[in-house]
């Protein structure tokens, strides 16, 4: 009698992500060259976990050669999830077995990678599962410096939005709030900011852990308008994060009280109108210093999501495709695949599991490195080296028509709040220089600065002499 070859089969859950297609088309050519039969199980696990094996796709070479060109997912993608029932979870692994699969590559982000964890614990040796991180979010738990794929495209679509908005904004003189896709982490928000020169960008991870006070982000945002208004300038583009809004106390966003969740219990963070919320703030505290700005709320995030990946994109997948396949058929099970260095590293789902939440980990931005103080440094918020300037807090508190003492009362508890300054007097972060203003002074000011630092200059080569 003879015995049907086993299957391999892909799935893509979560959100859309540039590279799913050259995941998939990587992972099929490998296992297609292996004489390994591939199919594609449609819309993540929304229909296997009902039982159902109709939605599934052949794959083959000729149908997945050239799809690494284009966004979106060949095989749709769902939020579908399988864990919340013992039922639903049977029926995914019954479902494979069904369709005679026993190797399974799952595509996703943190709650696909749980979701494939607990299959592959489900199946209990029937089914080897391997994991393709993905999210634009970058906050799966990979190391630092090694990034999820699909963020790099995100985020150079983003940049060139934000540009024209800084053109925009310059050109009508008003302020864009833009809300940055990122539902825990800030490293999409971080990342477009940072690289598009945006006037500030404002991150969860700056805050210390609970609820973050709605009236914080808020005077950041107003002490970066005045600041800029005080050197001649009545427009900025600010990001923000969405995921700042998950860290709002719900009594001060009542729509956090009300709103759509997913399938994972994940607030609907668009349907919040965050960035909205945060414009009719800052513009009702600015009227308090008689201060009137035109400002415009902005999201973006799914314009990012099924963009054409750019080249680094196509090629880290590609890497990621054939590692993930090649680990399965060799093997390989219950990990997720990680290419650090240029080297494949299997990351085991026992191994990534938060012992406190009893899911995967999610990676934040590490405000204590260099690479979010040189953020910091390029932006224009109010900072340390303003309430020890007298020149400049003067002309702050003239811009906000307030006493310098009144200003330094509303304003200077955020220096005191902001973990970067913690972790500077902490001496955490080794490359730093000097907070500074020189450049926003008049040229007499500046002038008679520089005199000062060549007199001292030469008393420190004459002590030496």
């Amino acid at each position: 009698m003879s015995v049907t070859p086993k299957r391999l089969a892909i799935l893509v859950g979560g959100g859309p992500a540039p590279g799913i297609n050259s995941v998939i088309g990587a992972a099929t050519i490998r296992a297609a060259l292996e004489g390994v039969e591939v199919v594609g199980i449609m819309d993540g696990f929304k229909w296997i976990m009902q039982g159902d094996i109709t939605h599934v796709k052949e794959l083959t070479i000729d149908k997945v050669s050239r799809i690494h060109f284009t966004g979106g997912s060949y095989l749709g993608t769902a939020r579908d999830n399988p864990t919340k029932k013992k039922e639903t979870l049977d029926n995914v692994v019954t479902s494979l077995v069904r369709l005679n699969v026993d190797k399974l590559i799952t595509i996703g982000g943190d709650d696909t990678a749980y979701s494939a964890m607990k299959v592959e614990e489900r199946a209990a040796g029937r089914i080897r599962v391997v994991h393709v991180p993905k999210t634009i979010d970058n906050d799966l738990d990979l190391p630092h410096g090694t990034p999820t794929f699909g963020y790099q495209t995100a985020r150079h679509v983003g940049v060139e939005i934000v540009k024209n908005l800084m053109v925009d904004a310059q050109t009508t003189s008003r302020w864009y709030f833009v809300v940055s896709m990122g539902r825990k982490a800030g490293h999409l928000a971080l990342g477009i900011g940072k690289a598009a020169g945006a006037t500030l960008t404002i991150i969860p991870e700056e805050f210390p852990e609970g609820y973050i006070p709605l009236s914080q982000i808020v005077d950041i945002l107003v002490g970066a308008i005045i600041k800029r208004l005080s050197y001649g300038r009545s427009d900025g583009v600010a990001i923000l994060a969405e995921g700042l809004a998950e860290r709002l106390n719900p009594e001060e966003l009542h729509a956090l009280k009300h709103a759509e969740r997913d399938d994972f219990g994940h607030i609907r963070l668009a349907e919040i109108s965050f960035g909205d919320v945060v414009k009719k703030q800052v513009q009702k505290r600015l009227k308090e210093f008689g201060i009137k700005v035109t400002i415009v709320s902005k999201d973006i995030g799914y314009e990012l999501r099924c963009a054409d990946p750019i080249p680094f994109d196509m090629e880290y997948t590609r890497d990621l495709g054939y590692t993930a396949a090649q680990f399965i058929l060799d093997g390989g099970n219950a990990a997720m695949v990680s290419i650090q260095n240029g080297h494949f590293v299997p990351l085991y789902f026992k191994d990534i599991l938060d012992p406190v939440t009893k899911k995967t980990r999610v990676r934040m931005v590490d405000v204590s490195s260099e690479y979010y103080f040189i953020a910091r440094r390029y932006m224009l918020r109010l900072n340390k080296a303003d309430f020890e300037d007298a020149f400049e807090l003067s002309k702050y508190a003239t811009t906000a028509g307030i006493s310098v003492e009144e200003f330094r009362k509303q304003f200077e508890y955020l220096i005191e709040r902001d973990l970067l300054y913690q972790y500077l007097d902490r001496q955490k972060i080794r490359v730093t220089g000097q907070e500074s203003n020189l450049a926003h002074k008049p040229r007499e000011l500046r002038e008679k600065n520089a005199k000062k630092v060549e007199a001292a200059e030469a008393e420190a080569v004459k002590s030496k002499e």
